[in-house]
């Protein structure tokens, strides 16, 4: 593992921390994710619990990124409710936010020490998903003449 640790962006786990205060409420929304894109642009999301699974901060905070024109991100960060501060992405999310944003990094940590690593440290030797697409040509089958 090469984990080398980059800049805390204090901002943006403000951010995470300020919709986990105003915005999770019960047990549907327990969860705030933060996201700053490459333009310096802050996106925000909360997850969607629900007893049969649901998405996390991390992935509705790409949806919605998107509508907004969002498609560089550069830094995450998830913040749980009732002040239990940064949250690691689940397993889930780091397969989703490597295959989406393979440069991305996250900022995880405790409380008293925050840090912010690259995703594939998160999930090394990981599967890439882009990799089972193979360029047309080569996959198109053969004619018979």
């Amino acid at each position: 593992m090469t984990t080398q640790t980059d800049r805390v962006d204090d901002e943006l786990i403000r951010a995470a921390a300020h919709i986990a205060g105003t915005r999770c409420r019960g047990d549907n929304h327990t969860m705030a994710a933060a996201a700053r894109a490459r333009d310096g642009r802050i996106v925000t999301a909360v997850n969607v619990y629900h007893f049969t699974g649901g998405p996390c901060a991390e992935l509705v905070l790409i949806g919605t990124a998107a509508t907004q024109g969002v498609y560089d991100l550069e830094t995450i960060v998830a913040v749980g409710d009732r002040d239990r501060g940064v949250v690691p992405p689940c397993g889930r999310c780091r397969q989703v936010l490597v295959d989406y944003f393979p440069a991305l990094k996250v900022i995880v940590g405790t409380s008293n020490s925050h840090k912010t690593i690259s995703i594939t440290d998160l999930l090394p030797e990981s599967y890439i998903w882009a990799d089972h697409q193979l360029d047309t040509e080569e996959s198109a089958p053969l004619s018979a003449n």
